[in-house]
């Protein structure tokens, strides 16, 4: 620690972190999104998310992907619908995942349930 002005110490470390933890390669080869996502939304940033969008089932199309009119505020996908609840589970079940376990809970002092 540095002393600072009074009596109070100032901290010499900012929580600066430079470590990197890549993956196993087993965990990346099987990931929804690749190392050449960023790639993709460095090279166009509305053309990236409205690609992910469509990885999900909408219930109404969007005919905006960003409205920047009111600049700092945002509105993204305008016009679209989206049911998330439908996209979370229903979407799974339906594609024949129903069986799945979706959800291991473990708690104290060794309840478990498993959903």
């Amino acid at each position: 620690m540095v002393e600072q002005s009074g009596s109070r110490p100032a901290l010499d470390n900012l929580s600066t972190e430079t470590r990197v933890f890549p993956p196993p390669d087993q965990v990346a080869a099987e990931a929804n999104v690749k190392a050449d996502a960023y790639d993709e939304a460095a090279a166009d940033r509305l053309a990236f998310w409205e690609a992910q969008a469509r990885r999900l089932e909408w219930a109404g199309e969007w005919s905006q992907v960003l409205d920047w009119s009111d600049a700092p505020f945002a509105k993204w996908f305008i016009g679209g619908t989206l049911n998330v609840a439908h996209n979370c589970v229903d979407r799974h079940v339906t594609a024949g995942n129903g069986d799945r376990v979706a959800l291991h809970w473990e708690g104290e002092p060794g309840d478990t349930r498993t959903v």
